[in-house]
């Protein structure tokens, strides 16, 4: 990593680059791969990424460059650990303005408000040119604003079953029109709200979305009771037999845990 680094520091438009992901989580096992965040302020030509690869790459037929399917990245497999190799680049303003609306605006999303606060936070700097790294760094290792707390609460809770278009609303419609792939959408959906919500209770940024029931056990001191066999039971209810839906039974259950452990945490009908 730090020899692709070294040959990537040589690019003009490079501000900061840092190893993220997995890696830096506490949680890599031996199918993660290495995340390289590349941080620019400006294009980054792929004459030179595509020659990096090809001196990497086990399989040069199999480098992708410049995929555009969740941003501008780079993958292949490295020749000599066999690891997935991923350089993703973000625009070094795009991604200052991502830490600095949760922690100076205090602005939630649905679902994964605190993400890019966590990356950033717990990254492993590799190249800084100007030290612009260091400082969002120092900006991302703040405590949790108690403003953003309340605001992804406000922004999260109600949309589980109180709304109009709440999630359990929307998951009644998808049984009663037999729509699976929309019950599995909207089931993503509340989960994603969910342990966003569970997130900001216990004042940790969200560390996204992989292995979440480990990452919210280890990393959060105060949940609901039986909370991982509920999730368990609502994700596998997405199979139930249409004629015996068993769905809305497991979502209330769970949701219910979650308004006692809400009560409990003193924010029980102060979310909204």
């Amino acid at each position: 990593v730090r020899q692709i680094v070294g040959r990537l520091a040589e690019l003009p438009a490079g501000s900061a680059m840092a190893l993220a992901g997995s890696q830096t989580g506490g949680v890599a096992d031996p199918l993660s791969d290495f995340d390289v965040y590349i941080y620019h302020d400006g294009p980054v030509p792929i004459a030179p990424r595509r020659a990096l690869a090809r001196d990497f790459a086990d399989d040069t037929a199999a480098i992708e460059i410049d995929n555009r399917f969740w941003g501008p990245g780079d993958e292949w497999i490295d020749r000599e650990s066999g690891h997935k190799i991923d350089l993703i680049y973000f625009p070094a303003d795009w991604m200052e303005d991502q830490v600095r609306c949760v922690l100076i605006r205090h602005e939630a999303s649905v679902g994964y408000s605190t993400c890019f606060w966590a990356t950033v936070r717990r990254s492993q700097p590799l190249f800084d040119r100007e030290g612009w790294l260091a400082r969002l760094q120092a900006l991302a290792d703040q405590p949790y604003p108690e403003a953003l707390r309340h605001a992804i609460l406000a922004m999260n809770y109600p949309i589980l079953r109180a709304n109009h278009a709440a999630y359990t609303h929307q998951i009644e419609w998808a049984i009663a029109r037999r729509d699976r792939v929309s019950l599995n959408h909207r089931i993503a959906g509340l989960l994603a709200s969910y342990f966003d919500i569970l997130f900001a209770v216990n004042r940790v940024p969200h560390p996204g979305e992989k292995r979440l029931i480990q990452q919210v056990q280890q990393l959060c001191p105060a949940l609901p009771d039986r909370l991982p066999e509920q999730v368990e039971a609502v994700l596998v209810s997405v199979a139930s037999p249409w004629d015996a839906p068993a769905s809305l039974a497991a979502i209330h259950a769970l949701l219910d845990s979650l308004d006692a452990f809400l009560a409990a945490e003193g924010l029980g009908g102060a979310t909204v």
